[in-house]
């Protein structure tokens, strides 16, 4: 692949993205999409062979990132708390935008075929969800925080974030710091251990 082609393919990733942000999978036609970008239908399907290719590699794109993310967060030498904050302000200073990836991952992934969703659960557990639990259940194995179901905590954190990946819901990008706090401080009076 030519500098060329991998720089239109991601102007076509960057310019879907903000589009299946603002119109949802199924509001979303492939011809729209060309004619955000500026190209022809031909020359999208040059690059993604259809809609859910191309949603898909979205996803994925976005999954390898906060993957990556999480495992530097996952290998610092401090405490799980540590690391729990540090993945909730993660989250929560990302762009608007970006915050709204993973919502619309898990919103929209019903509009996908069953082995699109199938595998896509197995990417959103091992580059997101599955580290997340990592981390919680690696403090209750030290103690840290109390002996609970590290799957249900884990989705109980992710719970408490899920209504500020709605772009414009909350009206403030990035989150105020005191905000992301009082955040932090719901989540871990839940789960530590007195003392």
């Amino acid at each position: 692949m030519t500098s060329e082609e991998i720089g239109m393919r991601n102007t076509i990733l960057e310019t879907a993205k903000n589009l299946f942000i603002e119109h949802g999978y199924h509001g979303l036609s492939m011809r729209e999409i060309a004619e955000g970008v500026g190209v022809s239908k031909a020359a999208l399907y040059y690059h993604f062979k259809d809609k859910e290719e191309l949603f898909v590699e979205i996803l994925n794109d976005n999954l390898e990132k906060m993957g990556s993310a999480i495992t530097a967060i996952q290998v610092r030498p401090v405490s799980c708390s540590e690391k729990i904050k540090s993945f909730i302000e993660y989250v929560l200073n990302q762009p608007a935008e970006q915050r709204s990836i993973i919502r619309l991952g898990t919103q929209e992934i019903v509009q996908l075929s069953a082995e699109s969703r199938k595998l896509f659960d197995a990417t959103y557990h091992a580059k997101f969800t599955g580290k997340v639990q990592e981390i919680i259940l690696c403090g209750m194995q030290s103690g840290e925080f109390k002996d609970l179901d590290p799957e249900i905590t884990t989705w109980a954190l992710l719970g408490l974030l899920y209504p500020y990946l709605y772009p414009k819901h909350f009206g403030f990008t990035p989150l105020d710091p005191g905000k992301i706090q009082q955040i932090v401080d719901i989540f871990m009076t839940g789960i530590k251990k007195p003392g």
